[in-house]
């Protein structure tokens, strides 16, 4: 499946380096906002979503749903050497079945179906464990492929 997406973002902006706080950018794949856009995408809304948690420059939390659970994570980088060091690092740890193209500075779904997005200096990954579909969305890479795009939509730069 060939998803072609226009991020809301494409900004002028300089990158800006990972702070001591998670930036808002960040923060906003948990907020409520993310979450209804999700529903919408997904057709289903989730039980619940974890409370983020934010170690080592990493925020992530989990959507919960009757099926299983989707995790989303932004790292945040530096530079654009610790950023591509990190984009690739994740294609060694879980595998690179192909890139998804237009989406983010650079992209690929793993073998299990997990999404990679890489945009400035942050790296956005999105791992779904769902043991059913959500409204047609397989438990495989659909769901998270999905999920990318809203997120990647709504990123407007640093």
């Amino acid at each position: 499946m060939s998803i072609a997406a226009v991020a809301c973002g494409a900004s002028a902006q300089t990158p800006q380096p990972a702070g001591v706080l998670p930036s808002p950018i960040a923060k906003m794949v948990c907020k409520a906002k993310a979450q209804a856009e999700i529903a919408d995408a997904l057709g289903e809304h989730s039980r619940s979503v974890t409370t983020p948690v934010w170690s080592d420059h990493l925020y992530s939390c989990r959507y919960v749903y009757p099926q299983g659970t989707i995790t989303l994570s932004i790292k945040e980088l530096s530079s654009w050497t610790q950023t591509y060091s990190y984009f690739d690092g994740l294609k060694q740890e879980y595998g690179d079945v192909h890139a998804i193209a237009d989406l983010g500075q650079g992209a690929f779904i793993t073998p299990k179906g997990w999404v990679a997005v890489r945009k400035d200096w942050k790296v956005l990954f999105v791992s779904s464990h769902l043991t059913g579909s959500l409204n047609g969305n397989s438990a495989s890479g659909s769901a998270a492929e999905v999920v990318a795009v809203v997120i990647l939509d709504c990123w407007s730069g640093d």
